[in-house]
């Protein structure tokens, strides 16, 4: 890359304060998932403003059926490969369920090794007013930090299983409160997951920072989907929020099946797809080794 090249990078690299800036503007913010090097380089290439390395890596690329098994060795793994692909996006790696509830000094270890590790720009933690402190002890680190509330996975059990938050008066109340409880701990953004969209309505007028969406509705600062959900890689089910914008998956299961037909029939490989010999070097070889017949 040239030099010129690298300063137009740098320029136009999405940190945690130019998304204010992009808030104070009214100008959107795009946000997907990524878990290795080829997709976060295709979403880079693409525009996406924020790439999350999500522990729903648990779910789309472990195969378990929640993000609790997630380890931050496994996290710090999948952010190094967004971060190495990354020459634009903000890299937000989401610290997993185990790894910031136990004292703000080990959150703080861990997030640390999330950056210096792993290459991320800033880190997501799950939770309200309970980790607000743990917040505040990662941001005078000067480690930016993403908040996370209205449905949070790590704790979904406790919520009462995937279900939209903030459907009662008071539990709306609630959710606001503990957004802004990330808010005043220094959060530089916040995620709303699973929030009906009046609700919505009604908290932004009291958010200074911006605010991600994901099934909460559309006065949001910007969206994030899981980038399985929104190229429909996954199966037919998926969450009411989401739109897909492609189908993937079924395009992957056509070139698959016809590249195993292909290679039973034995049309794959053919001639376009080997490499020749010069005659006289076959000879040659025809004249060292004696050619046997397959058995």
């Amino acid at each position: 890359m040239s030099t010129v090249t690298l300063k137009s990078a740098r320029e136009h690299r999405v940190t945690a304060p130019s998304l204010a800036r992009r808030k104070s503007r009214g100008e959107p913010i795009a946000m997907l998932t990524a878990y290795d090097f080829t997709f976060a380089r295709i979403f880079d290439a693409a525009g996406i403003d924020v790439l999350l390395v999500g522990d729903s890596l648990g779910n789309v690329v472990q195969g378990h059926d929640t993000t609790l098994p997630v380890t931050l060795d496994e996290t710090i793994y999948h952010t190094r490969l967004v971060a190495r692909a990354a020459q634009r996006a903000l890299v937000v790696a989401d610290m997993p369920f185990g790894t910031f509830q136990i004292s703000p000094e080990e959150a703080l270890r861990n997030a640390v090794r999330c950056v210096k590790e792993g290459g991320a720009h800033a880190v997501k933690l799950e939770g309200g007013v309970a980790i607000a402190p743990t917040i505040a002890r990662i941001v005078a680190a000067e480690i930016p930090v993403m908040g996370h509330v209205g449905l949070t996975p790590q704790t979904a059990t406790a919520l009462g299983g995937y279900r939209a938050q903030g459907r009662t008066a008071e539990r709306a109340k609630a959710v606001l409160d503990e957004a802004l409880a990330l808010q005043e701990a220094g959060c530089f953004a916040i995620v709303f997951e699973a929030i009906p969209a009046d609700v919505t309505d009604v908290m932004m007028g009291h958010m200074e920072i911006p605010v991600i969406g994901i099934g909460a509705g559309g006065s949001t600062d910007g969206q994030v989907l899981v980038l399985h959900d929104l190229l429909g890689i996954h199966g037919d089910a998926h969450p009411k929020f989401v739109k897909r914008y492609a189908d993937l998956r079924g395009e992957m299961v056509r070139g698959l099946t016809e590249y195993a037909e292909d290679v039973r029939t034995r049309r794959f490989p053919g001639p376009e797809h080997t490499y020749g010999i010069a005659p006289e070097e076959l000879h040659r070889l025809h004249e060292q080794i004696p050619v046997r017949q397959r058995a």
